[in-house]
């Protein structure tokens, strides 16, 4: 396990000079039971670079339930504009009829966002992730300077993989800025969410997202009203532990 862990970290070292493409060829190549994780903007991209490699590229969703209605019309856009399938994963039904039951809708104002997306997102994502060999993010070193600054390209996913399995990730857009993945997609015609021409940069759940003003950061804008060095929700859990 260890020369395994070491063979990774010379590869990510090797990748990290390499473009996204070559990423995406790579991963598509050594992985046939792979999925990209699709939600925003750097998804859409990873999208539209893998049909032209692999057409039947497995895509997946997480539908909270809390969604915009932008969003949803977004994930139905990009279904349309590719003619693919998208999986979109909901939340276990007595979990959250549970949980809504005891603490109401807007709960985490007053105690934290972890439980509400631990139901919500981080189970629906591992059942998903249990059923694959590796995934793709549209992660990148920008988004979060308090927990994505150091993200590898390739790295071993043990917070997801499932018992006694091995799991890779892949963030082929890692070092690409947020300007590159404007520019890939006002070059390229993308569809993406209408609600980045609102001031909307991270987009996730209705509740927890609001636009950013000018000089704040992107990540501003998520989970607002708590501690701005940890904004995550935990699908990216690894980030806050290195």
């Amino acid at each position: 396990m260890a020369s395994e862990l070491i063979n990774l970290v010379d590869l990510d070292a090797e990748l990290q000079t390499q473009s996204p493409r070559k990423i995406l060829k790579h991963a598509l190549a050594h992985f046939d039971n792979i999925a990209i994780s699709f939600s925003g903007a750097e998804d859409v991209v990873l999208v539209d670079m893998a049909v032209s490699m692999k057409p039947d590229i497995q895509v997946f969703t997480l539908d909270t339930g809390r969604l915009h209605a932008e969003t949803y019309r977004f994930i139905d856009k990009v279904r349309e504009h590719y003619g693919i399938r998208i999986d979109v994963l909901s939340p276990d039904g007595e979990a959250l009829r549970r949980f809504v039951g005891e603490k109401g809708l807007f709960s985490f104002y007053q105690d934290g966002h972890q439980e509400c997306c631990g139901i919500r997102k981080i189970e629906p994502l591992r059942r998903k992730l249990h059923t694959l060999d590796a995934w793709i993010t549209g992660q990148r070193k920008d988004q979060s300077p308090g927990t994505r600054a150091g993200i590898p390209v390739i790295q071993n996913d043990t917070a997801f993989a499932r018992p006694g399995a091995t799991l890779t990730k892949f963030n082929p857009l890692a070092n690409w800025s947020s300007q590159d993945v404007w520019d890939y997609i006002r070059g390229n015609n993308l569809p993406y969410n209408e609600l980045h021409d609102r001031g909307f940069i991270s987009i996730g759940c209705e509740p927890c997202t609001k636009p950013v003003g000018p000089g704040q950061h992107e990540r501003e804008g998520r989970w607002w009203w708590e501690e701005a060095t940890k904004k995550e929700c935990g699908l990216h859990g690894e980030n806050i532990k290195q």
